[in-house]
């Protein structure tokens, strides 16, 4: 029989509770931010240029929203009371949001008029994530894989016609000779194959890194040709502070924050899958209370988007993947990067930079990102019976109820702003449509649902750039 060793008398510390010295805490640190940058400034780029906002305002909205990122994964990593996984989670902006805010935004007139409706609502769904995080954390098992496959489906197939938009040279161009000029679209197929090349290197860093390469490789290339303006790069001071409410105060008002709710309703479903999934990888017990403290943190991070001119936040699973191909496991690595995003966010000219890429080059990312959203939402849909009637009819109402404001507009525009708001998304609509009918169909009638197998779906996930951040 063989001889099982003794315990070590003294406890010995887990890997996520290690602290790193400090040039390897740097180190490990901007690593995170590098992994996870092109996808957390996208979402202010995406919304500020919809709503109309100037360069300037759309340069704040970065620096913000960096700030933001920050300051939201120190808490979620380092931990605040009850507030806080202390797991080495990143948090960013989630793509969930997108559509739903650009869809409020444009609903109340769009421009900072438009942003001050979206913080009210993001900062009432804050609050309502926050204090809804202990018993969503006991109700997963409402939310099979035909739910959330579903709607992360949905998401990439309603956010997909965006990127193609900016591809063609901006929504701001459609009906003038400019929209869809060759030129344009030659800067986005080139941004988007350049990515593709990174990728079919198969080199994990340049993987992680592709869509940042890209970006960066696309804007050089329009620079090049005159098409970037960095004048307001040389305009741009080194330093800023955000300052609360910069845009005035926020406007609540119902059927907005409805929509925002239900985004943070996905959200808080997409949270409980990374925490699960990085409790696997560093071998950390995760429980319901675990669960609670990391939506907990969504909340706060949330609340402070909207008082801070950001946006909803969650954790991002790209950086989930970072840690275990790195296997660095340490939450002060993530405490690390967080500082290093805030200081990020007091550089306007690092927000100005940003702001200067290319709609084109923009669109041509995103077509890749998006539609990695789709596809991992047709990964988690292979473990859903769509063999069963009911759970085929979930889906395929769904889908036509997602693609229903992009296809009949005008029966939408004849509807009051504020309804507007919510059933003027797609991913609304979508999401709202597949979880009524699943309580329908599976759970007033006391079907039995298979739950999701979070470790399973992210051991199998397709690594690619922008994977895990991508699925937000």
């Amino acid at each position: 029989m063989a001889r099982v060793p003794r315990q070590s008398s003294r406890q010995k510390t887990h890997p996520v509770d290690e602290l790193l010295p400090i040039p390897q805490l740097a180190l490990y640190g901007f690593q995170h931010v590098l992994a996870f940058y092109a996808a957390a400034v996208i979402v202010p780029v995406l919304l500020g240029n919809a709503l109309g906002l100037s360069r300037q305002e759309l340069v704040h909205l970065v620096n913000a929203d960096l700030l933001t990122c920050g300051v939201a994964s120190i808490i979620q990593a380092l931990g605040v009371w009850k507030v806080g996984a202390r797991l080495p989670l990143v948090q960013g902006v989630t793509f969930t949001a997108v559509s739903p805010m650009i869809a409020i935004g444009m609903g109340a007139g769009g421009g900072t008029a438009g942003l001050l409706v979206v913080y009210g609502a993001v900062i009432t769904a804050g609050m309502a994530t926050f204090a809804l995080a202990p018993l969503f954390s006991k109700l997963v098992k409402y939310f099979p894989p035909v739910v959330i496959g579903t709607i992360l489906t949905i998401i990439g197939i309603t956010l997909i016609p965006v990127a193609l938009q900016d591809a063609a040279g901006g929504a701001h161009l459609i009906g003038t000779p400019a929209y869809g000029a060759p030129k344009s679209l030659a800067y986005a197929l080139g941004t988007l194959l350049f990515i593709l090349a990174l990728v079919r290197v198969g080199k994990p860093l340049l993987s992680s890194l592709a869509v940042l390469l890209g970006l960066a490789a696309g804007t050089t290339a329009a620079w090049l040709f005159g098409d970037v303006d960095l004048g307001v790069v040389e305009q741009a001071d080194w330093f800023g502070v955000t300052t609360p409410f910069h845009y005035g105060m926020p406007r609540f008002e119902l059927f907005p924050i409805v929509a925002m709710l239900v985004v943070m309703l996905i959200t808080m479903v997409e949270t409980t899958g990374d925490v699960y999934a990085i409790g696997e990888i560093t071998r950390r017990k995760v429980d319901a209370d675990t669960v609670a403290r990391a939506l907990r943190a969504d909340g706060v991070a949330t609340v402070l988007g909207g008082i801070l001119n950001s946006f909803p936040y969650v954790a991002f699973a790209e950086n989930i993947g970072l840690v275990r191909m790195s296997k660095i496991m340490s939450r002060y690595v993530v405490v690390a990067a967080g500082v290093l995003m805030v200081v990020l966010g007091l550089l306007p000219k690092a927000g100005s930079l940003v702001a200067s890429v290319p709609h084109p080059v923009l669109g041509g990312a995103a077509v890749s990102m998006f539609g990695i959203v789709a596809a991992v939402g047709v990964q988690i849909l292979g473990k859903a019976d769509l063999r069963e009637e009911r759970n085929t009819l979930i889906l395929a109402v769904s889908l036509g109820a997602a693609l229903l404001p992009t296809t009949v507009a005008p029966f939408f525009d004849r509807m009051p702003d504020s309804v507007r708001a919510v059933l003027g998304s797609g991913i609304t609509l979508g999401a709202l449509t597949a979880i009524a009918l699943n309580l329908l169909f599976n759970v007033f009638t006391s079907r039995s649902t298979m739950e999701i197998d979070w470790d399973d779906i992210e051991d199998s996930g397709p690594a690619g750039p922008g994977i895990g951040a991508l699925a937000h």
